[in-house]
């Protein structure tokens, strides 16, 4: 996946580069920054002594030095007064201008912690936004044919919660959707015959197929567009090249060969949801893709519940999760 949120330790992230929230002086601080410093050990002071300084939302580069990663990129958050003095236009500046001096070394991984959610006092769920979303457009215009993997490194639950109002929406829908508790092993049972629905439908047509058709190679003749051709079908209609569907879907570039190369590949769920968000497809058009590979959305799975609210309510940024849904989504 391109973009992936993980709690974890920043220095222990085992990539090409590292970002550091460091203040204009470049020379340690506390939180994140101080925790750099430690484990790099003293030569990186000594670079950064070097760089003379950096101005709030751009970025400078060093080398790693003890870290396990090739090099640290320092950039300078913003302090929130009340998000009417630029604040998110240089926070969008920190990722666009680290990201960019990562491309240009070369590197193919890239960890970021939450930048000026700390002491900065930028609020955390606002953050995470304009992370995920400054984040997702470079990658989508990056025409390189690298494909660059970015992690986004916190320590608290805090950082995954979305807002109060969207959560009470979303919680509401399931509660009004939710049609089994999984508890229950017969509930489970039919939750599995709703996902297979499709299957039965299918062998349902062909057995009340006409008897006019009269040999397999006719019957054959007749099969529905596949889900691969599908996919590439609204692509165009889109307007979009391949690289901004695969990136926005957070796909990797691989994965998505394999839909371009072989017309009846076969995706998990979970990728034919993803490429439905990134073509913002209807709901019912994200039904007929799914039901092409063999799926079908559930109200006995919150996962599919959640899947079908942000569609419902035209929100195709994948990226605003929480915590509240892990392991549903």
């Amino acid at each position: 996946m391109p973009i992936e949120i993980v709690r974890n330790d920043i220095t222990k992230m085992r990539v090409d580069a590292i970002v550091n929230a460091a203040n204009e002086s470049l020379l340690g601080g506390g939180g994140v920054d101080g925790a750099i410093h430690r484990a790099a050990g003293p030569q990186l002071l000594e670079e950064c002594r070097s760089l003379h300084g950096c101005k709030t939302g751009d970025a400078k580069i060093t080398k790693g030095y003890d870290l396990p990663c090739k090099y640290v990129i320092h950039t300078v958050g913003p302090i929130w007064t009340d998000g009417l003095h630029g604040e998110e236009k240089l926070l969008r500046s920190c990722y666009q201008k680290s990201l960019q001096l990562a491309q240009e070394h070369g590197c193919t991984s890239i960890a970021f912690p939450l930048i000026s959610s700390g002491v900065y006092g930028y609020p955390k769920d606002q953050a995470l936004r304009v992370a995920t979303d400054t984040i997702r457009d470079f990658l989508i215009r990056n025409t390189d044919d690298t494909d660059m993997l970015v992690y986004i490194v916190v320590f608290d639950k805090t950082s995954f919660k979305i807002s109060g109002k969207l959560y009470a929406g979303i919680a509401e829908y399931i509660d009004d959707n939710y049609a089994f508790e999984h508890s229950d092993r017969r509930h489970r049972r039919i939750a599995q015959l709703e996902s297979s629905r499709v299957f039965e439908d299918t062998l349902a047509d062909c057995m009340c197929a006409p008897k006019e058709i009269g040999s397999l190679e006719e019957a054959l003749g007749m099969i529905d567009e596949s889900f691969a051709s599908m996919v590439l079908r609204k692509i165009d209609e889109k307007g979009m090249t391949d690289p901004e569907c695969y990136k926005k879907a957070n796909l990797d570039r691989k994965l998505f060969s394999k839909l371009r190369k072989d017309n009846n590949y076969r995706p998990k769920k979970q990728t034919a949801l993803a490429l439905a968000i990134a073509l913002e497809l209807s709901l019912e058009e994200t039904k007929e893709l799914l039901m092409k590979a063999g799926y079908a959305l559930s109200h006995s799975d919150k996962g599919d519940i959640i899947v079908e609210y942000f569609i419902l309510n035209n929100m195709y940024n994948i990226f605003d999760k929480s915590d509240d849904f892990e392991g549903e989504i």
